[in-house]
C-alpha cells in the first residue's frame, strides 16, 4: 500500500461510518470490486423519475439557484 493510500485511511477512520462506506464503495467500484448495488425506497425511485421527468421537459435549476445552493452549504 502506498504512503498516500495509508494517509487517505487514516482520516477515512475518523469519518462517520456512512461516510466510510460511501468510500469504500467508491475504492472498491474503482478496484473493479464493486459491491452490490443498494436498492432503493420506493420513494428514492420516486424521486428519479420525477428528476428525468423534469430534465426531459428542459426543467433545470437556473446559475442563481446553484449558487444559492452552494453559498448553503459552504461550496
Amino acid at each position: 500500500m502506498t504512503k498516500l493510500f495509508d494517509q487517505a485511511i487514516e482520516v477515512a477512520r475518523r469519518l462517520p461510518p456512512d461516510s466510510q462506506d460511501d468510500i469504500a464503495r467508491a475504492v472498491l467500484a474503482l478496484a473493479g470490486d464493486e459491491p452490490d448495488p443498494i436498492p432503493l425506497t420506493a420513494e428514492e425511485r420516486d424521486a428519479i423519475a420525477r428528476s428525468k421527468a423534469a430534465a426531459a421537459r428542459g426543467e433545470f435549476a437556473s446559475d442563481e439557484q446553484v449558487r444559492a445552493v452552494w453559498a448553503k452549504h459552504s461550496l
